[in-house]
C-alpha cells in the first residue's frame, strides 16, 4: 500500500488534462467565431451608414475637397471603393448605377483622378526646365489650382495629386513620389536618385543651400566625392549654382518655394 501511494498521477489523469485543453480549445475557436461575426455585422451596418451619408451630403462632399478626401481614405479604410457601383438603395434614388463619386460629386472617382494626373503630368513638364523634375508634391497642387493650360483651374488637394502620380505608375513615365527631409516631391524623371544626392537634397532643405566644404565638414565627405554628387545634380538641373558667393553655393529650385 505505502508503495502505491508514492507513485505519481496515473495515465487517467494526463488523459483529463488533455480533454480539459481540448475543451479550452474548442471553447476558445467558439468564442472567435462569435466575434468575427459580430465585427463584420458592425462592418456591415457602418457601411450602410456610410451609403446613406454620401447620399445625403452629396452637395457638400462635391464642393468641399478635404471632405471628399477625407470620405475617399474613409471607404478604403473599411474595404468600400469610391469607384465601385453603388447598391440597390443608391439606385432607387436615381444615382444610375454611377459609382460613389459620380453620385455625390458629379463624376466618376477614376475620371477625376485621370483629369488631375494630366494636369500633374503637364505641370512636371513645364517645370521641369527649373526644377530638373523633382517638385513639391504642395506646389504641384497650387500650380494645378492656378488653372494654368488644359482643363483649366481645379480645386484639388494634397491627396488627390498623390493619388494621381500614384494612377501613373503603371504607365512607366519615371512618375513617383520621394520624400526628401520631411517633404513628399514628385520626380517625373525615370532615374532614380542615389544616396548620396538624396543626403545633399535633404541638407539644402534644411540649410537653404550647401558648399563643398559644408558637405566635406559635416559629412566627413572627401572632396571628390562631394564634387562630383554636386556635379551630378546640376547636370540633372536639381540644383543651381551662386557663384558670386565667397565660395560656390548650390540651392535647389524645389526647396526655394515657402509656401510647401
Amino acid at each position: 500500500m505505502s508503495s502505491r501511494r508514492g507513485r505519481g498521477p496515473g495515465l487517467s489523469a494526463f488523459q483529463n488534462n488533455s480533454s480539459l485543453a481540448s475543451s479550452y480549445a474548442m471553447h476558445g475557436d467558439a468564442l472567435k467565431a462569435a466575434n468575427m461575426e459580430a465585427l463584420k455585422t458592425q462592418l456591415s451596418v457602418f457601411q450602410s451608414l456610410v451609403h446613406n451619408f454620401a447620399l445625403t451630403h452629396a452637395e457638400k462632399i462635391k464642393q468641399d475637397p478635404a471632405l471628399r478626401n477625407e470620405f475617399h481614405r474613409m471607404c478604403t479604410s473599411i474595404g468600400v471603393d469610391p469607384a465601385a457601383a453603388t447598391n440597390a438603395a443608391v439606385s432607387k434614388k436615381g444615382a444610375g448605377g454611377g459609382g460613389f463619386f459620380s453620385m455625390m460629386a458629379g463624376r466618376d472617382d477614376k475620371e477625376f483622378v485621370a483629369r488631375v494626373a494630366l494636369r500633374v503630368v503637364e505641370v512636371c513638364r513645364a517645370s521641369r526646365e527649373e526644377n530638373g523634375g523633382l517638385l513639391g508634391v504642395e506646389e504641384c497642387r497650387q500650380r494645378v489650382a492656378k488653372g494654368k493650360g488644359v482643363g483649366g483651374a481645379m480645386d484639388v488637394t494634397s491627396d488627390d495629386v498623390l493619388r494621381a502620380v500614384e494612377s501613373l505608375k503603371p504607365l512607366s513615365g519615371g512618375f513617383s513620389i520621394i520624400t526628401v527631409g520631411s517633404r513628399k516631391m514628385i520626380r517625373s524623371i525615370p532615374k532614380e536618385l542615389s544616396t548620396d544626392q538624396s543626403t545633399v537634397l535633404e541638407a539644402i532643405q534644411i540649410q537653404g543651400f550647401v558648399t563643398v566644404s559644408m558637405l566635406e565638414d559635416n559629412l566627413n565627405w572627401e572632396n571628390a566625392r562631394a564634387e562630383t554628387v554636386i556635379e551630378d545634380l546640376l547636370s540633372a538641373s536639381l540644383v543651381w549654382v551662386d557663384a558670386k558667393a565667397p565660395e560656390k553655393e548650390y540651392w535647389s529650385p524645389a526647396f526655394m518655394h515657402d509656401d510647401d
